[in-house]
């Protein structure tokens, strides 16, 4: 006979221990932000004003113009091209709805390289310019690639899949009554796009460009390096250039209300999709309609474009640069470099994901209220930018390290030195909070699929927490567990602001190298690195576009016409 089972409301050992660690973990993602508050509310006054006179309205300005331009762009590239793809026929269409997501292998700064190199005076564009015309060069004007529009446009290329995944999802699960009755009574294509499909959808597109937002007040790369004053380079350049952590963390506090402010808004937008995306009938499941002469020819340019110039385009400018530099990915330098990534990344995905478990199945085992908090609170960090997450840990621990440097000159005569600050370990509790949200999701999705039932009849047999999530849960959660590993592993690599407050003493990743070399205008040498980022971006991409291929094949066969019974 099996075991008999716990009594109804009994915790075994195993689990409390199990609960205890997920609420440990949930601690550790929710520790720095408090602290990043703290520290700012414990700032001087006179630092608050310095900022406010000075530099604050400028940061507030070019970053609501950036989160503007990106919200708008990443919104019409996006909706427009999933539209497209769901709705049309037209040649390509198979291959492009694919590769679409492609350009989220690149990090924004990479293009940001790419394209000044590509597009600056002394350029290909400008030079080959000059060559044909024989102009000279006060004789024309050229748009500066380095500025807030350039540095928006860099960030609508990398971005727009956000939307394009999630509205493609939302126009492929509408119900097809609605459209069909809007064309029915006299309205066009466009106009039942506008009146019918767009506002049921738009929940899900506002979810979508609500990503791409948090991810723009959360880039350093691109604006530092297109000398774009935000939020962002505030914080770094308060942190390092002038040595000021008050101020710092009073800029970081203000970053941090607006990013609480958008995670909020895409939580609300989430709730709101799953309920108006359902309906009867998919509009993924009709028939596309078939376009021919010049709009054919219109939807596939204007489906490759965004590919072009977030993929393709950087791809080659950077092989190129990367192939003159005379710099090998291959030199001990580099391969310290990647060991260096490698290593980050590694830990941080193993560290998130296996918080991630933890969370996850102590919000499945007691759900409710509290277990609703602990995914809040967890989950928090991917709305939170690297630098301010760097601010909240290093200002706690570097006066824990202080206070045990004092404690032990003055007990032993030693100094201890940094302990905590400055290591590897700590840089990679800042991966696991700014990314286990990616897990966290990831697991939710998977653990979806496996009916409460079966973990009753698990435990009925005699299985604890133990036995239930090693036997039950993680081998059915392996390809999702598998898809959060690699994504939170190329997220860790491509992450930079945290990466360059927080980093070891000569300690650089690919990111840093190609961060110095850029800023140093040493673009052909920043290639390297840079190409070897966006070539491990590829893991993750190349498994979404496998999956978005495999549905795509499965939507055509619900489409296709079945043969009448004899």
């Amino acid at each position: 006979m099996p075991p008999a089972s716990p009594r109804s409301g009994e915790t075994s050992l195993a689990e409390r221990f199990l609960y205890a660690l997920a609420w440990l973990v949930a601690a550790a993602c929710l520790a720095p932000i408090a602290a990043a508050a703290v520290a700012a509310l414990a700032g001087d006054l006179a630092t608050w004003n310095g900022l406010v006179t000075t530099v604050l309205p400028v940061y507030v300005v070019n970053t609501l113009l950036l989160v503007l331009l990106v919200a708008a762009g990443a919104a019409a590239v996006g909706t427009g091209a999933a539209w497209l793809v769901t709705m049309y026929r037209f040649p390509g269409v198979r291959i492009l709805e694919v590769v679409l997501v492609l350009p989220l292998a690149f990090p924004a700064y990479v293009l940001a390289y790419a394209y000044t190199d590509l597009l600056s005076h002394p350029g290909l564009v400008q030079s080959t310019l000059r060559a044909v015309t024989g102009w000279g060069p006060r004789d024309y004007w050229f748009p500066n690639v380095r500025s807030l529009p350039g540095a928006a446009t860099m960030l609508v290329c990398v971005y727009y899949p956000y939307v394009y995944l999630l509205a493609r999802t939302a126009f492929a699960q509408q119900s097809a009554t609605a459209y069909l009755a809007a064309r029915t009574l006299g309205q066009g294509p466009w106009g039942a796009f506008f009146r019918v499909s767009l506002p049921i959808a738009r929940p899900a597109i506002a979810a979508g460009t609500l990503l791409a937002v948090m991810e723009t007040i959360a880039d350093y790369g691109t604006v530092a390096h297109f000398n774009v004053r935000t939020f962002s380079t505030g914080i770094y350049q308060s942190w390092f250039a002038m040595q000021d952590r008050a101020a710092a963390a009073q800029l970081a506090l203000c970053l941090l209300g607006f990013a609480l402010l958008l995670a909020a808004l895409e939580r609300v937008q989430r709730g709101q999709t799953r309920s108006y995306m359902r309906g009867g009938g998919r509009l993924g499941g009709m028939a596309r309609q078939p376009l021919a002469g010049w709009r054919a020819a219109a939807a596939s340019l204007l489906c490759l474009l965004p590919v072009l110039v977030g993929f393709i385009l950087p791809a080659v400018v950077l092989g190129g640069m990367a192939a003159g530099s005379g710099q090998s990915v291959l030199d001990p330098r580099y391969l310290r470099f990647v060991s260096h990534s490698l290593l980050l990344a590694g830990c941080a995905a193993a560290v998130t994901v296996a918080g991630a478990i933890l969370i996850g199945f102590r919000a499945r085992m007691r759900p409710g209220r509290s277990s609703r908090l602990l995914l809040l609170g967890a989950g928090l960090g991917y709305a939170v930018p690297g630098a301010v997450i760097a601010v909240g840990l290093l200002v706690p621990f570097a006066g824990l390290d202080n206070l045990i440097d004092a404690w032990a000159r003055e007990r032993f005569g030693v100094s201890t030195g940094l302990l905590f600050t400055g290591t590897i370990g700590l840089l990679v509790v800042a991966y696991m909070v700014r990314f286990m949200a990616v897990a966290l999701n990831a697991f939710d999705a998977g653990l979806a699929t496996v009916s409460p039932h079966i973990d009753a009849v698990a435990r009925t047999l005699g299985r604890g927490p133990m036995g239930l999530l090693g036997r039950v849960h993680l081998p059915v959660l392996r390809g999702s567990l598998l898809t959060a590993l690699l994504i939170v592993f190329v997220d860790s690599l491509k992450e930079l602001p945290a990466t360059l407050i927080m980093r070891p003493f000569n300690f650089d990743t690919l990111a840093v190298q190609a961060y110095r070399l850029a800023a140093d205008e040493r673009l052909a040498a920043a290639a390297v690195p840079s190409l070897v980022i966006g070539g491990i971006g590829l893991l993750p991409v190349v498994l979404l576009c496998r999956a978005i291929s495999a549905e795509g094949r499965k939507a055509a066969g619900a489409a296709a016409p079945r043969p009448s019974p004899a």
